[in-house]
């Protein structure tokens, strides 16, 4: 025993660096053979191959014609660990770190959701891997300077000049619909993008969405989710409303406060700093109209009830109508409990998809069917062209709003964090649009109206 003891008490720092990095080393091989063996049976669909200090690592059917064909080059052998442990998320972590450079994006991730039943239905091992041996995991998973990295990345409080780099002119941040003079949702692959493109997207998407919530000059419109203004602006200066509008976003709300004076509607629209659940005790049953343009995402299946009474409370009690859009699950998909992705831990901390019904269902309770549905649309085809156009306004405007980015967020000046920061933009671009485009996530508008507002007018 007591031997034992002075030889642990002897050993080197050496000799414990030695030892750390002969366990890494066995994680990075274990989780290489245990990742080569799910691939080679769970990719059927397009072909996959993997070069990394090793070697090459080929998956699924090589044959030209059928499916996508994408090569991944592994810089740093950590990438297998983080892919390991964290699924799809590990794998965006590699790449905005820069432990791998894929050939094709977009098609990686198409590659991914057409094999996703196989590659999760096989991931037992892997399963039982992190079970046993996740004690150890936190050592292995990437180096302090990537993870630090990565907190980075995901605590940003991102600026407005960087929205201002790849919005439209209205900064809609949201799906626009596109239609035929910009060749419809697939226009920019078949004829290329055009200039102002976005722009008319985005105004026949918010005209649609008031429209659909029937408001009139002199009507009073609630809207929760202020945005730059957008919604606002538009609903004051082509409508004729007056619009009560809320945000949780000091920077949100100076620039739209800002967009609103210029536009000489500050007489028509108030920006409050404040949550939904706290409105004035004045607002009751004082609103025409309520709007909300993907803002139901950050809400919770918790709180859809308690949503939908604060919409009930502020409608008027007749002729007043609701409208809310929101990117969503398909029926099938959707739980309560919702895993942690990338889009969870990067883009949007906290959040989770509702699908129509669980909204549906939240505005009949909570309102005592004072709601009535009147109308559910189908947006999702929209998205993809809408983030296709988005990651190329990023690409092309950049460079010029640089400055004012890093000004707003100093620790861009180092340039690793400046490039992990672009590649989560780039990532989360492609990354959603394939998830529309292959209908794991989808965009709806509902519309509500009360008793006696007519369908249409019809008479």
């Amino acid at each position: 025993m007591g031997n034992s003891s002075s030889s642990l008490s002897l050993l080197s720092p050496f000799s414990l660096s030695r030892a750390t990095y002969g366990l890494e080393s066995w994680l990075v091989g274990f989780a290489r053979e245990t990742l080569v063996e799910v691939c080679q049976q769970g990719v059927t669909v397009g072909h996959l191959s993997i070069t990394d200090s090793q070697g090459t690592y080929s998956f699924g059917n090589s044959d030209l014609e059928k499916g996508q064909h994408v090569t991944i080059q592994v810089v740093n052998d950590t990438f297998w660990t983080r892919v390991l442990f964290g699924g799809d998320l590990g794998f965006s972590e590699a790449y905005l770190v820069g432990d791998i450079e894929i050939s094709d994006l977009k098609g990686v991730i198409d590659l991914w959701l057409d094999n996703r039943s196989g590659l999760t239905g096989l991931s037992t091992l892997a399963a039982r891997a992190i079970s046993t041996i996740s004690a150890f995991s936190s050592a292995f998973l990437g180096q302090t300077h990537t993870r630090s990295r990565l907190n980075v990345i995901a605590s940003y409080d991102t600026s407005n000049a960087l929205f201002q780099c790849f919005l439209s002119k209205e900064m809609q941040y949201s799906c626009g619909l596109w239609d035929t003079p910009e060749y419809g949702v697939k226009g920019d692959l078949l004829f290329g993008p055009t200039d102002g493109d976005l722009e008319s997207a985005q105004e026949r998407k918010l005209h649609h969405v008031l429209k659909a919530a029937r408001v009139k000059p002199g009507d009073r419109v609630l809207e929760f989710g202020t945005g730059w203004g957008a919604l606002a602006i538009t609903a004051a200066k082509d409508f004729g409303c007056s619009v009560e509008t809320f945000t949780l976003s000091i920077e949100q709300k100076k620039l739209a406060e800002e967009r609103i004076r210029a536009a000489g509607l500050q007489d028509m629209i108030n920006v409050h700093l404040c949550d939904y659940r706290d409105l004035p005790a004045s607002f009751e049953k004082s609103f025409d109209a309520f709007v909300s343009i993907e803002m139901v995402e950050h809400v919770g299946s918790k709180h859809y009830n308690t949503y939908f009474k604060v919409i009930d409370w502020a409608l008027k009690s007749e002729k007043a109508s609701a409208v809310v859009t929101g990117t969503t699950l398909p029926e099938a998909r959707w739980t309560a409990y919702q895993e942690e992705d990338f889009i969870r831990r990067y883009m949007w901390p906290n959040s989770s998809l509702p699908s129509p019904t669980c909204l549906i269902t939240a505005a009949t309770a909570a309102s005592n069917s004072r709601l009535e549905l009147e109308s559910v649309e189908n947006h999702g085809a929209h998205y993809p062209r809408t983030l296709r156009t988005w990651g190329r306004k990023l690409e092309a405007n950049f460079p010029q709003w640089r400055d004012a980015v890093i000004k707003d967020q100093p620790a861009l000046q180092d340039p690793a964090e400046l490039e992990a920061f672009l590649r989560k933009w780039r990532y989360m671009f492609v990354y959603a649009a394939a998830g529309f485009a292959k209908g794991y996530i989808t965009c709806h508008m509902l519309t509500w109206r009360r008793e006696h507002l007519a369908p249409v007018d019809c008479a």
